[in-house]
């Protein structure tokens, strides 16, 4: 099973790295299919967040396109929040209700329609875009993703800045969103329950790092950005699907 579970955390770190993601929703998935103990599941999806992410915000910065006020301004808004979220108890109905539906509105969000740069000025809304930041990081404290994928289908949305701009926010908003989670689901759960999904992990934790390498690019030099993203969202539609069904 570990072989099989590694090679599709490879796959999915590729396919999301290279649309400026981790995946943490769908390694949680993958693990839920695999029988892990839905209670380990956001620790070590966080931790593989963490790790495709990092390099992405490092190259966003240093090539200046991260926008760091505003950026940091939502990022700040959502990360309390999403230690609040990975404090939170949830059942493991629950718990599998929202990381399916989460799964299946993020599939969708990605075969929304996105141009490269900004078009047109932003609307009014668009300066208001930090208040949603609070229940995104609550919700994905809460299952154990970035949070993300559900930010910047919104930016898109109101046309908040370019498509480039939007990417690097998203990706700084992963990777603090992940750290403060982690957080919480550390003293949620206790050193014990880490040291137990970190246990089996780092096979998981060695292809994701690949895997986020790799996607970056591909994105740059060989795939099209549509072709990903298709693959991507019928990916994540499927795997959200199974797990409601």
């Amino acid at each position: 099973m570990v072989p099989f579970l590694a090679a599709a955390f490879f796959l999915t770190a590729i396919l999301y790295a290279s649309v400026g993601f981790g995946g943490g929703s769908t390694y949680s998935a993958l693990l839920v299919l695999a029988g892990l103990d839905y209670r380990l599941l956001p620790i070590l999806s966080l931790c593989c967040n963490i790790l495709v992410v990092a390099g992405g915000s490092w190259r966003f910065g240093r090539a200046g396109i991260t926008p760091w006020r505003s950026a940091l301004a939502v990022t700040a808004i959502a990360a309390p929040m999403a230690l609040l979220g990975g404090l939170m108890p949830i059942g493991r109905d629950a718990f599998l209700i929202v990381l399916g539906a989460s799964l299946i509105f993020t599939g969708l969000t990605l075969l929304l329609p996105r141009k490269e740069g900004a078009s047109g000025q932003p609307m009014a809304i668009a300066r208001y875009m930090p208040l949603i930041a609070a229940p995104l990081g609550f919700l994905a404290g809460l299952v154990g993703i970035g949070g993300g994928i559900f930010l910047a289908p919104l930016l898109h949305l109101v046309r908040w800045n370019s498509a480039r701009t939007i990417a690097a926010t998203a990706s700084l908003f992963i990777l603090v969103n992940s750290m403060f989670g982690l957080a919480g689901q550390l003293l949620k759960r206790g050193p014990d329950m880490f040291g137990a999904a970190l246990s089996g992990g780092l096979p998981l934790l060695l292809a994701v790092v690949i895997g986020g390498q790799i996607g970056s690019v591909l994105a740059i030099k060989f795939l099209p950005q549509n072709l990903i993203r298709w693959l991507t969202a019928a990916l994540t539609i499927w795997v959200g699907a199974r797990l409601l069904l």
